[in-house]
């Protein structure tokens, strides 16, 4: 790096000055870092035929940390100077007050890069993007007579960031981020279904805007849309379900992810809290949350707070053996960072939060583990959904699902919501498919009102006794 100047981008300040300015700012302090960030994102959005957005937003700022103990302050502003700097250190230093803290060890250093540095905006023209869109429209237009709208999305972003840190040491990352959605409603004899499907990562756009990617899309899309055409109202009540693999990890993510993360487990606010070492899912269950994956969108090369990513065993063979953690609650709890501390952008303060989570693979085939469902729903596809991180308990809605009895299955059904808590469904798992996939790549996470991207997977997966909420018999 320069002696000047910070990277990934240029910016005005003295290294020297900025970091005797963070040195100070830090005496008394156990924690705390000067993160910089710039970001610029680009979205389009062609809707029945129009271009209904075209966006384009850039951004930059710092936020400076200092933490002592459970308390921190931070401060973060716009303008990227040692003036603001020098500012912002008045306000950080609130929570640190007086007296001798001593320093937590600096993050360890990595030169492992998990995605491209290249730039996903400029890669393509803005014309270019637009024409694929617009080709995107009429392909599924012309699929069936019965698609009467198609909505086409694609965006891009590129996030650069340095973590400047008190005993010196600099940590850049470049974070490209790319998405292609296609939605199309069909309409038959007056009735309206609707299907989405898309998916991206950090990668360039290269691979998406071709003719192969964007057309699986938009015929996934039509087919779930022809599948809730024919979907008869869900059964209500008591009975098994099997989860299909891939994105119903989002089930997993928020009924356990969210219960597994440091600060809520050192607060004594989740349902696992005290519960290390001990059976907390079926034999046989094992549940990761890995940041390492190459050009995964929930993937890190480091965290926000200079950390590497890490690939972390939370849940093994049932057994809770490991919780995510950033630095303060790492520190809080006598454990080591874990890579998760996350933060929405310089304007907010990092938290443990999940990068890609997900439950490998059993050893059963998936058709089995159907044929083994006796009178249930086999859902493919989800929704929203609400969790109660404190116990648990989570309200989701399936988007694509099946009718099974007696290992056939039958009628798609609509309306379907999977209602239990994350521990129950943990211990209810009765079998694992051998078919461990990740989602395609459209998953974001809110906590605390924070939002950041993460990843999810699961195999498919037979669960016992959650209620099914429907407007059927």
């Amino acid at each position: 790096m320069s002696d000047q100047n910070f990277r990934p981008f240029e910016t005005h300040l003295d290294l020297d000055r900025t970091r005797a300015l963070l040195r100070d700012t830090l005496s008394g302090a156990e924690d705390g870092e000067l993160f910089l960030e710039r970001r610029r994102g680009e979205a389009l959005v062609l809707d029945d035929g129009r271009v209904k957005t075209a966006s384009y937003d850039a951004s930059e700022g710092f936020g400076l940390r200092a933490v002592r103990g459970e308390v921190a302050g931070y401060a973060h502003a716009t303008e990227i100077s040692e003036q603001a700097i020098r500012r912002a250190s008045e306000t950080a230093r609130l929570a640190v007050g007086e007296g001798g803290g001593v320093m937590a060890p600096p993050p360890p250093g990595t030169n492992r890069h998990l995605y491209t540095e290249a730039d996903p905006i400029t890669g393509h023209s803005f014309p270019v993007k637009v024409d694929t869109l617009k080709e995107i429209d009429a392909y599924a237009r012309a699929l069936d007579s019965r698609v009467v709208q198609v909505t086409a999305t694609i965006a891009a972003s590129l996030q650069e960031v340095t973590i400047l840190r008190p005993e010196g040491g600099v940590v850049t990352d470049v974070r490209p981020m790319t998405r292609v959605n296609v939605s199309v409603i069909v309409e038959d004899q007056g009735r309206r279904e609707a299907g989405t499907a898309g998916g991206g990562g950090r990668v360039t756009l290269h691979g998406l805007l071709t003719a192969d990617a964007w057309q699986s899309k938009a015929r996934e899309a039509l087919r779930i849309a022809l599948v809730n055409l024919e979907a008869e109202p869900a059964p209500a009540g008591v009975m098994d379900i099997v989860l299909g693999p891939g994105w119903p990890g989002i089930l997993l993510h928020e009924a356990v992810g969210h219960g597994l993360e440091g600060d809520a487990n050192r607060k004594g606010a989740s349902v696992f809290a005290g519960l290390m070492g001990q059976q907390v899912a079926a034999k046989g269950v094992t549940v990761l949350d890995d940041g390492t994956i190459p050009d995964r969108r929930g993937s890190l090369t480091v965290d926000d707070e200079g950390t590497p990513s890490g690939k972390n065993v939370l849940i093994e063979d049932g057994k809770l053996v490991g919780f995510m953690q950033d630095r303060q609650n790492a520190r809080l709890m006598g454990v080591k960072p874990t890579g998760n501390g996350r933060r929405e952008s310089y304007a907010h303060i990092p938290m443990p939060r999940m990068t890609n989570t997900y439950m490998l693979g059993g050893a059963v085939a998936p058709g089995d583990i159907v044929a083994d469902l006796k009178d249930g729903i086999w859902a493919v596809g989800f929704g929203g959904g609400q969790v109660d991180t404190t116990n648990g308990k989570f309200v989701f809605s399936c988007t694509e699902a099946y009718r099974v009895k007696d290992g056939k299955v039958g009628a798609p059904v609509k309306g379907a919501t999977l209602i239990g808590d994350g521990a129950t469904a943990l211990m209810g798992i009765r079998a694992l498919g051998n078919d461990m996939a990740l989602d395609p790549g459209m998953g974001n996470c809110g906590k605390q009102g924070q939002w950041v991207p993460v990843g999810v997977g699961q195999p498919t997966v037979m669960i016992s006794g959650l209620t099914v909420g429907g407007s059927g018999a």
